[in-house]
């Protein structure tokens, strides 16, 4: 099979738009080669099936989350407490926020893994291990809360990139950031302040 590691990265985004406009169904080779700009037979030289090709674009998903790491470095400078978590919380959201395609496709996939077994388990294990490398971050830096911490802003912000993604008029523009606060406020308050917390799915996706 075909390995031209820039051509199949160009592809792989390209079914992210497909994913993100047109859903699961819309996501075809024929698909993907259009929105590539590439000849009809391009994406089926380099992805097995549509299986191969959803389960590298699940991946790939994650790597575009991921934030700069010389900006990640600058932000940890500050202080590891309140103040520290609840900007790593609105840079979060507001990458996602920029690559709105990128999550919708998630959300795609997310629906489309409830019907196939293999791509829940790739799935799965990729937000699993993201996850998991958060928590890891947090209690490494010494950021505030514990494990359920890490947790439950993982479950609460993915709540709120969900409605602003997909229904943006039900949350005003103007209260996101409060909504944000609030979410690292009560969290941390869950805690009882105990120590401990996350940094890629405080950086990476929820």
């Amino acid at each position: 099979m075909t390995r031209n590691p820039a051509r199949r990265i160009s592809l792989v985004n390209a079914a992210i738009e497909v994913l993100a406009r047109d859903g699961a169904r819309g996501l075809t080779f024929r698909a993907v080669d259009a929105e590539a700009g590439v000849p009809t037979g391009t994406a089926s030289n380099y992805f097995a099936n549509r299986d191969d090709l959803l389960r590298q674009v699940g991946e790939h998903i994650h790597v575009r989350f991921t934030p700069d790491p010389a900006k990640v470095a600058d932000t940890m400078r500050a202080p590891a407490d309140r103040g520290l978590l609840v900007t790593l919380m609105k840079d979060l959201l507001d990458r996602l926020r920029k690559d709105r395609a990128a999550y919708l496709a998630l959300l795609e996939l997310r629906l489309e893994a409830t019907r196939r077994p293999e791509l829940q388990a790739a799935l799965t294990k990729t937000i699993s291990d993201t996850l998991e490398d958060n928590v890891r971050f947090h209690v490494d830096y010494g950021l505030p809360g514990d494990r359920t911490t890490v947790v439950s802003l993982y479950l609460a912000m993915s709540g709120l990139v969900v409605e602003h993604l997909t229904l943006p008029e039900v949350l005003p523009e103007s209260s996101l950031e409060g909504l944000v606060e609030a979410l690292v406020d009560r969290t941390q308050a869950s805690a009882g302040g105990a120590g401990g917390g996350t940094g890629k799915e405080v950086v990476r996706e929820p």
